[in-house]
């Protein structure tokens, strides 16, 4: 019993100091905006299923822009490619023809034809011109001048119909026929060069500097097609995020720099604010104390000067700005 004022002194010694540090605080401390950052991976992956044949990259990594990540074998899209050539130089080859018309030694065949048959006319007339007089005279039956006349006009069709042809193989084949021919061209060129850029994407690079974040295959390893095998964190795909209470909203726009801090982050950083949220929400759990539990609060997402040493989910304080917008 006789220790009950020792306590008493004790805790109000202790409640006395925690006043104390509780006014002490700075402005920052007292009101800082809790929040984390967030990072976006890419994914790469190949378009087709083979193996792994070399790997450039590994978890951790900082790479450049346009560092090769990782090769697929090309042995099966290069087979794909050789036949889709093929394929190509067939249709070019066929519509050449049909634009062309027939060879110099069909054309030949049918302008002997057509002489042939200009020599068979020439004599159908010599005959019909010789028996229509002595028919007229009565010297000849009237039986032979009609059969001179069939025999004149049987050679005149004949002689036209060969005239048609050679016209016809002179000129080509028909404007259907050379459409057609266009439209397989366009569609074999279009099929070789689908496979053309999925060879391009066997050996993926990197869009921008950044940190590889995982690794999903090892060299020798078969990979399914789209399968991810190396997920890519690229620099301006880092950013914090932040929440501010519905009174200071205001003040927050984009463009505006924002000074924050982590654990382990050295000095003060900065970032740019990128996106405004224009709804608001209650307070996240992930960030809920006596203070801010069941305040509406707007989403902040600011792109760091200096993302590189930023990993996705650690949490930063991030300073309020003051002033009016």
């Amino acid at each position: 019993m006789k220790r009950a004022p020792i306590v008493l002194v004790a805790l109000a010694a202790v409640t006395a100091g925690a006043i104390y540090a509780w006014q002490a605080r700075t402005p920052e401390e007292i009101a800082v905006l809790s929040g984390y950052v967030e990072g976006e991976a890419l994914y790469f992956a190949a378009p087709v299923s083979a193996s792994l044949r070399t790997l450039d990259v590994d978890e951790g990594d900082r790479v450049d822009a346009d560092a090769r990540l990782f090769a697929i074998d090309p042995a099966t899209l290069e087979a794909r490619r050789d036949q889709a050539r093929a394929n190509l130089e067939a249709a070019e080859a066929r519509l050449a023809d049909a634009r062309k018309g027939e060879r110099p030694i069909e054309l030949a065949v049918i302008q002997a034809r057509k002489q042939a048959a200009e020599a068979n006319l020439t004599q159908a007339e010599a005959t019909l011109k010789r028996v229509k007089p002595l028919v007229e005279r009565g010297v000849s039956p009237k039986s032979n001048l009609d059969d001179a006349q069939a025999a004149y006009d049987a050679a005149l069709a004949n002689r036209n119909e060969v005239e048609k042809s050679l016209e016809a193989a002179e000129q080509g084949a028909r404007e259907d026929q050379i459409r057609a021919a266009e439209a397989d061209v366009k569609q074999a060129t279009a099929a070789l060069k689908e496979i053309e850029v999925q060879l391009g994407e066997l050996t993926p690079k990197a869009p921008g500097a950044g940190r590889i974040e995982d690794v999903f295959y090892r060299p020798g390893e078969w990979v399914p097609a789209n399968q991810p095998v190396v997920a890519l964190l690229p620099d301006d795909r880092v950013r914090i995020r932040f929440f501010v209470p519905e009174a200071e909203i205001v003040r927050y726009q984009p463009g505006k720099t924002v000074r924050f801090g982590c654990d382990g982050c050295g000095g003060p950083l900065s970032a740019t604010i990128s996106y405004v949220s224009p709804r608001a929400e209650y307070t996240p759990p992930v960030i809920y104390s006596r203070s801010s539990r069941e305040k509406l609060v707007f989403l902040v997402e600011a792109r760091p000067d200096d993302p590189t040493a930023l990993a996705p989910g650690l949490p930063v304080d991030v300073t309020p700005l003051e002033g009016t917008p």
